[in-house]
């Protein structure tokens, strides 16, 4: 793969070969595949718990959506800040404390009595998970100094992503058959152990040797940027206040707008925004964001659809999604042989298309579509996706200096996270909106089962269990179809951002001397 850009001086880069990793290197990669393994467990499971907790709680489609989302956006506000801080004080250090407190959280989550108890746990998932993953991408960095055992080494990481979430449906799957959805967090608890005794054995420490301070402000400015866009476009999806978005809105804006000035001015900024200046590196961001914007979104309905509209258990849902998921690792490690003889910005775009095509293939079937169909489609899915980030993450690392891997990584890791975040909030939220707008209650309704029913398809499925079975049926029927309608509809928006998301990357990816 071709490296656009460093921003390494000419007069400082060294012309010596850099040294080639050993057995220890691969084994501390393999030890720093842990976290990576458990946050796509992570993500993977909850999708296939939220039926259950959907039914367990009884709760409010936007608070379904925030037990999703609260998680993923601490994390992206808090990536850059953390990145930074693993810089300064040691990334391995910064990767054991946040094992330790994920560790924690993910039992607090586990046994959470209320919906709203849960938002808070996974907040606080959300805090020591900010410390966990840019530091295994810069550890990566600073481990792997050959260019191309880097670019494996990124590969694997980016298929370990892929592994955890195949492993997270039958594994899950095979937790929510016997036991109560909160088994799914407890998932965490081994792997974090494995990992606070083999990091110190394995993984040398790194930092920046010339560090700046903590820029707290800079701090509250990034989390101050994402938290009222998210909140808007949660708000403008159902319909809320057109003065609360637009508040919202500018409340983001104007803390974006800052955050980006502060960071200009400063001599050691917590990040480097003039990165962005630079067309391939931003182009590759934007390509890690879309990627997962595309995975998340599509999980999120198509786990409902295959449990609550098929019929299908956790394990039998999940067993679904694996051909999918397996193909995001294939085609993650196929890529890496292929960018040597074909440039970046050809073969992203053709992943992205991949991407695309499935969820075009999902706008067109009628009602949400079969097993086969649905399967099919996530395979073509899983095709881009997997190759598009091996190589926007590669981009993205190869673009600093050691030194900095930190803060590159926190900038792939934010893209990553923001993806996830818009790809449950703006697709979750239209999806919702497309529901309760088609959905037609049955005559004889209390108000609180008509509230119930219109909230989420879960809330649907319970309301219909205490009518009779007539009525039952109706209700049934209504909202399976009004679900699947809103899935055909978000599924045609995610085709049209593919699709510009692939023109996207054929303009930025290129070389700037070749544009």
């Amino acid at each position: 793969m071709t490296q656009f850009y460093t921003s390494v001086p000419a007069a400082t880069r060294s012309l010596a070969v850099p040294p080639r990793a050993g057995r220890r290197e691969w084994w501390a990669l393999a030890a720093l595949m842990l976290p990576v393994l458990l946050v796509a467990v992570d993500n993977t499971v909850l999708s296939f718990a939220m039926p259950e907790i959907s039914l367990a709680f009884n709760t409010s489609g936007t608070t379904l959506l925030w037990i999703i989302d609260s998680y993923p956006l601490v994390l992206a506000g808090l990536l850059v800040a953390m990145g930074s801080f693993g810089d300064r004080f040691g990334r391995r250090r910064l990767l054991m404390i946040g094992a330790t407190g994920f560790a924690v959280f993910s039992v607090v989550a586990a046994f959470a009595p209320t919906a709203e108890f849960l938002v808070a746990a996974r907040v606080g998932l959300g805090v020591f998970g900010a410390m966990l993953m840019p530091s295994t991408l810069s550890l990566i960095r600073n481990i792997f100094l050959d260019r191309n055992q880097r670019r494996l080494a990124v590969a694997v990481w980016a298929a370990g992503f892929s592994a955890g979430a195949a492993l997270g449906p039958l594994v899950g799957g095979a937790l929510l058959e016997h036991f109560w959805w909160g088994s799914v967090f407890l998932l965490a608890v081994p792997v974090l152990l494995v990992l606070l005794v083999v990091t110190p054995l394995l993984v040398p420490e790194s930092a920046d040797p010339n560090p700046g301070r903590v820029d707290y402000l800079s701090i509250m400015l990034s989390v101050s940027t994402m938290l009222p866009i998210v909140f808007a476009i949660k708000t403008f999806a159902k319909g809320g206040s057109a003065a609360v978005v637009a508040a919202a809105v500018v409340v983001g804006l104007a803390a974006g707008t800052a955050f980006v000035r502060r960071q200009l001015r400063r001599q050691n900024p917590m990040l480097d925004v003039r990165l962005f200046t630079v067309r391939p590196f931003t182009g590759a961001v934007l390509v890690n964001l879309l990627a997962i914007f595309s995975l998340v979104g599509f999980l999120y309905f198509v786990s409902q659809h295959l449990q609550l509209v098929l019929g299908l258990s956790p394990l039998e849902a999940g067993a679904v999604l694996v051909p999918g998921l397996v193909m995001t690792i294939v085609a993650g490690l196929a890529v890496v042989p292929l960018v040597r003889k074909v440039a970046p910005h050809v073969v992203v775009p053709a992943a992205l298309l991949l991407s695309a095509g499935a969820y075009a293939f999902v706008a067109l079937l009628s009602q949400g579509g079969s097993i086969g169909a649905l399967l099919a489609a996530f395979v073509l899915l899983g095709a881009g996706v997997g190759a598009s980030e091996t190589v926007s993450n590669d981009l993205i690392l190869s673009s600093v200096p050691a030194a900095k891997a930190g803060a590159a990584s926190a900038i792939s890791e934010t893209a990553y996270e923001v993806g996830s975040v818009f790809g449950t909030a703006l697709l979750g939220s239209i999806l919702l909106a497309s529901y309760q707008e088609h959905l037609r209650l049955p005559a004889g309704l209390s108000p609180e089962q008509g509230t119930t029913a219109t909230e989420t398809l879960g809330g649907a499925i319970n309301v219909a269990s205490e009518l009779p079975s007539e009525s039952g049926a109706l209700l049934l029927e209504s909202a399976f179809h009004a679900f699947d309608s809103g899935v055909v509809l978000t599924s045609g928006i995610g085709a049209v951002l593919m699709l510009a998301a692939s023109g996207l990357a054929f303009w930025s990816l290129r070389k700037p001397s070749a544009a």
